[in-house]
């Protein structure tokens, strides 16, 4: 049996005078009426006629309840005094039934019932008619409530926007962090190697992007029996872009294919030799301004290295001064500061050259770690540099370069850094004793 078919609860027909008009095109508002009161409820759906309305009308709470499961109004009049569930009970109960919009609820009050409207709006009701009911004023509430519905139907229908919105935007975030992850896995292959001895010497890499993927990029490639080349570059700017300009940096200074290290050239007679770091870097300069369009640049220091003298012939291009430790202990900062690459035509970049000696290192980094800031924003600068250059006396190799990464975490006392991490670390360690 249908619910407006039980006893108690019937829906208003045509032959009552109280069938409902919609707007063209706009679904008719369901009003259910409730009163106990046969005659009271005819007064209220005389009044309801010709308004728009699919009416409905109960005659206890219980009643109105089945009707509401079956066919969730939008607004309702109730009478507060009536047997059994009162109108106060019936609001409650309705308050709790599980509903795709609000409902709003009109509780109807004799003039003493009145002074209670507190507890009525504590029990759910959103609005008071008082008895006997003015049609003028029943139209009145029913406006304000429709306003009411109105409003949260835009609100609903906003949000429904916005989390499909939201929905979209986070479907397009996972496939883009989901690219990031494979750019990132492709940026980390650019440094196959971590660690490699070339002779006495040996040279190890850091690379570690503040996000999924970064501009910084480190390397090494050999050239002769004799030399090898190792460079570390900081393109400006961070994530993708930036990451794309490594990537063709990177080929330019391949240590896979020396036909295309621009930094290394063929012998007429078979091998290779090392060009001038100079040379090599006013080359980039070049390329980045006539054949890349782009708006970075980027920061450089390029190095060949003769693996038995320690002879080491270095050009520095806006990168931060490289370090030496002496065997002894004693940490100077070396170089000749430059111009970047990619910002000017025409540039005369300068070489600057010095000995490593057994016991000696030297360590090229990016600004990302001597402008690693701590909580207050105090950068570790180049004192904090030395600092932990005398930490980590004892350490070499990629163990010193771990240390040096926990060491710069505990300064900025985060997990993830602000910019992006690479260091070169040449050693040249003491012969082994006896």
């Amino acid at each position: 049996m249908k619910s407006d078919q039980r006893a108690g609860a019937r829906p208003v027909l045509p032959e009552d005078g109280a069938e409902g008009i919609s707007a063209p095109g706009q679904a008719a508002r369901r009003v259910l009426v409730v009163d106990d009161s046969r005659l009271q409820r005819r007064i209220l759906l005389s009044s309801l006629s010709g308004w728009g309305y699919e009416l409905r009308e109960a005659d206890s709470g219980e009643a109105a309840l089945a009707v509401c499961r079956d066919w969730p109004p939008d607004l309702v009049i109730s009478d507060w005094m009536m047997p059994g569930m009162d109108g106060l009970d019936f609001c409650k109960q309705f308050r709790t039934l599980e509903r795709e919009s609000y409902g709003y609820f009109l509780l109807l009050t004799s003039k003493n019932e009145k002074v209670h409207a507190a507890e009525g709006l504590d029990a759910g009701a959103d609005d008071f008619l008082t008895k006997p009911v003015n049609k003028a004023e029943l139209r009145a509430r029913l406006n304000a409530g429709e306003r009411i519905l109105d409003m949260q139907e835009e609100l609903t229908a906003k949000n429904r926007i916005i989390r499909q919105t939201v929905s979209r935007l986070q479907a397009a975030h996972d496939v883009i962090d989901r690219d990031l992850i494979e750019a990132r896995k492709l940026q980390q292959s650019l440094v196959r190697d971590r660690h490699r001895a070339f002779g006495p010497m040996q040279i190890s890499l850091l690379l570690r992007p503040a996000g999924r993927v970064g501009g910084d990029l480190v390397g090494f490639y050999p050239i002769d029996e004799q030399t090898f080349g190792c460079f570390a570059i900081d393109v400006s700017g961070h994530g993708i872009s930036s990451a794309l300009m490594t990537a063709r940096l990177a080929g330019y200074l391949s240590s896979a294919v020396p036909e295309q290290n621009v930094a290394i050239r063929a012998l007429p007679g078979g091998g290779y030799a090392p060009r001038d770091p100079a040379e090599v870097v006013a080359h980039l300069n070049d390329l980045v301004l006539g054949e890349m369009t782009t708006e970075h640049y980027f920061t450089m220091i390029l190095a060949h290295v003769q693996m038995t003298t320690g002879r080491v012939r270095l050009v520095q291009a806006g990168h931060p001064h490289p370090v030496l430790q002496r065997a002894d202990g004693h940490i100077a900062e070396v170089g000749r500061p430059g111009v970047p690459v990619g910002l000017l035509p025409e540039v005369a970049f300068e070489e600057y050259e010095l000995v490593l000696r057994p016991g000696d290192r030297l360590l090229v980094t990016s600004d990302g770690i001597t402008e690693c800031p701590d909580p207050t924003g105090r950068l570790l600068d180049s004192d904090g540099l030395a600092r932990i250059l005398q930490d980590l006396r004892g350490a070499s190799g990629t163990a010193f370069l771990e240390g040096m990464l926990w060491q710069l975490g505990d300064y900025g006392g985060e997990e993830e850094f602000p910019d992006d991490i690479s260091a070169v670390l040449l050693e040249y360690p003491q012969p082994a004793p006896g």
